[in-house]
């Protein structure tokens, strides 16, 4: 069997032809189009005093709305693109060789990140105030009547070693350091994958192996506390033990769902013909079990929060539940995420065939947008949201240059690891 190796063109580069440009950059003019009438729509209707926006004791502004998007959005986007880099590390530490053709589709996302960085902490520069409640110095002033006892106790964890409500050090700390490790990981990756296609040999799979195993523990407690600090924290009166898991669960069926678009996208293109349905069928059964798996901690989650009856949790969930505007987003969610892909993937055939998973996965990546907008906005916004067409429009606007990113990345190197140890079994690999 061992002639099926040179059927294959192993030296494959992605072309990122003109039409595939101009598909992506259409999508980006259409949702710039939305976005900025979306936030006319709002600057001629802002600015006036709403239910939601007299609790917080201001009147709610346009731009309010627009840091809370850039805020869903980014994270969501971060989320995705340190996914790939997290699924290709799995395939090394796991020794997994069914993958081997696949490995730098999933690798590829891990572009975003350097911009997600900078984006994340431009926008908390720019719009802590109105994205996080703790920011504000007088919740920590005992004098003052608007004291927090409880955003007090918890001060230390975003302003060590300052005096809390000055300067977020440790928070902005964090942040800093988890996207340094994740770009310096990623690019490591790069490095090593680089050099294993021009020099061959095991080496530079053994030394891939190492380094996954180091970012697969950086990554297992960067993953929960940035969770913590970017979404749950906006609700900072509330917690929730497994929410670090439960952002993750979130962000990997997007992840998968993309890596999967990506897979079918290229492969009906006419690449990866050592990619078989087999492949495919490994992939469609990621994004089902993972998505089971997300419900389980949404459901636990809730369960444990609904009978315990504890007046500082359920608030988390009455909060949206009861809203006018959220609660219907609830059973979207679950619908969504939940509901039709465990109905379409269930059988055999539904994983292994192009069409159902591009359906499925796709509705997944609105679907798990839809639970970051639930985590964030309700927190930041309180009765003055929704998705309108700001919403749409910036979801757009980030599909498009994150879909740019990971393509261009993918026209500059080599799509398939030619020189990887076992490009042989994942040839003959059937299920």
């Amino acid at each position: 069997m061992a002639h099926d190796v040179q059927n294959y063109n192993l030296d494959q580069k992605f072309d990122f032809s003109a039409s595939i440009k101009k598909s992506v950059l259409t999508v980006l003019g259409i949702g710039a189009a939305i976005l900025v009438l979306g936030i006319i729509l709002a600057m001629t209707g802002g600015g006036h005093h709403e239910e939601g926006a007299e609790a917080a004791g201001h009147a709610f502004h346009w731009y309010e709305r627009l840091f809370a998007n850039l805020w869903i959005n980014n994270v969501y986007f971060t989320g995705i693109a340190i996914i790939g880099v997290f699924f290709f590390a799995i395939q090394y530490a796991a020794q997994a060789g069914w993958s081997a053709p696949i490995t730098r589709i999933m690798l590829s996302l891990g572009n975003w990140l350097p911009i997600a960085g900078i984006l994340m902490i431009v926008t908390f520069f720019v719009a802590n105030h109105d994205l996080f409640h703790w920011t504000h110095s007088y919740l920590f002033d005992k004098a003052s009547p608007e004291y927090d006892s409880i955003i007090d106790g918890k001060g230390a964890f975003f302003y060590w070693p300052m005096e809390k409500g000055t300067f977020p050090v440790f928070y902005i700390a964090r942040m800093v350091i988890f996207f340094g490790f994740w770009v310096f990981f990623f690019n490591k990756f790069k490095q090593i994958a680089a050099n294993e296609d021009q020099l061959g040999g095991n080496t530079h799979w053994f030394k891939m192996r190492s380094w996954s195993a180091y970012f697969l523990v950086f990554f297992a407690v960067s993953s929960s506390i940035s969770a913590w600090d970017w979404v749950m924290s906006i609700d900072t009166h509330w917690f929730s033990t497994l929410f670090g898991w439960y952002v993750f669960a979130s962000w990997f069926v997007a992840g998968l769902s993309t890596i999967t678009l990506l897979t079918i996208f290229l492969k009906g293109k006419g690449y990866l013909e050592m990619v078989n349905e087999n492949h495919i069928h490994d992939m469609g059964k990621f994004v089902f079990g993972f998505s089971i798996f997300w419900t389980y901690l949404w459901f636990s989650q809730f369960l444990l929060i609904y009978y315990a009856n504890i007046p500082e949790e359920t608030v988390y969930f009455v909060e949206r539940l009861s809203s006018d505007i959220y609660g219907g987003f609830i059973f979207v969610n679950i619908i969504m995420n939940f509901v039709l892909p465990f109905l379409v993937l269930m059988t055999r055939d539904a994983k292994r065939h192009g069409i159902f998973l591009k359906v499925v996965c796709s509705l997944l990546i609105v679907g798990h947008w839809v639970d970051f907008f639930l985590m964030v906005q309700p927190g930041t916004l309180g009765h003055n949201g929704g998705i309108g067409l700001m919403e749409v429009g910036m979801l757009l606007v980030y599909g498009a240059s994150f879909a740019f990113v990971v393509l261009s990345s993918l026209a500059k190197g080599n799509l398939v690891p030619k020189n990887h140890p076992m490009m042989e079994e994942s040839y003959h690999h059937h299920i």
